[in-house]
């Protein structure tokens, strides 16, 4: 019999469901090399959205319980055990795992060179091309937050066609362009907010705000610099720590 979603409790549908499939995989269920149900399949069995079953799944590829293969389909990869600690976080998830509506504008997205500390950030030269991608988050129609992106050119040039307001760049960076995150570093700091920072997000100029930095890493590779400006008065994040997987 499968272990049903748990819809009473406060923790979210996606994590609970990441839970559940990492058991399937850990308890050899589901044994190296086999094809888990389709996302329509398990959307039915577990009576969750579209949305909680991709970021389950992408959360396993992520840890490296399971992988992709393009018009295959989702295998298991290998068997895991667990040490170490990790931090999940991610504000599409967030969202999505606690039902609100959001959406992304996109405000800025080009090309440029590593100005202002930016090639430092990324550990590439200052001749080298970087996409930066601006966008604005909002709930509910209410804007929360700010969001800088930038990404060295020849590591996923397509970044510059591709839908960045319906989609992830953390998802199109490992679909799209093969890139596997294994890890970030990321700073919290408090900022003021400048003119221009203050009218999109509808607050008085000078306004406190949170400023979460963070490089995004693929190995020992930066694959992504992030800034996030967020409002401090609406929302909260969910931070998740579990034990880091290590292949057998």
């Amino acid at each position: 019999m499968e272990t049903l979603i748990q819809r009473e409790y406060s923790k979210k549908l996606y994590i609970q469901l990441v839970e559940i499939l990492k058991k399937k995989i850990t308890s050899d269920e589901w044994p190296v090399g086999t094809q888990i149900p389709t996302e329509d399949e398990l959307c039915k069995i577990y009576d969750v959205s579209r949305s909680t079953v991709r970021t389950a799944i992408m959360e396993l590829v992520r840890l490296g319980y399971l992988k992709r293969h393009q018009g295959r389909g989702t295998f298991v990869s290998r068997k895991i055990i667990s040490t170490g600690l990790t931090v999940l976080t991610n504000f599409k998830e967030l969202m999505l795992a606690e039902g609100l509506k959001f959406s992304t504008k996109l405000l800025v997205r080009t090309m440029v060179m590593p100005t202002d500390g930016i090639d430092k950030k990324l550990g590439i030269s200052m001749d080298k091309h970087v996409i930066y991608i601006k966008r604005l988050r909002s709930v509910d129609r209410e804007p929360l937050l700010i969001k800088e992106t930038y990404v060295p050119y020849h590591l996923c040039p397509s970044l510059l066609e591709e839908d960045v307001e319906k989609n992830s760049i953390f998802e199109l960076l490992e679909s799209r362009c093969g890139i596997k995150i294994t890890k970030a570093k990321g700073y919290i700091e408090i900022i003021n907010l400048t003119k221009e920072e203050s009218a999109l997000l509808k607050l008085p100029k000078g306004s406190p705000a949170l400023l979460f930095t963070q490089q995004i890493y693929a190995d020992d590779t930066i694959v992504k610099y992030v800034r996030i400006i967020k409002r401090p008065d609406r929302f909260r994040y969910f931070i998740e720590v579990e034990k880091k997987p290590e292949f057998l």
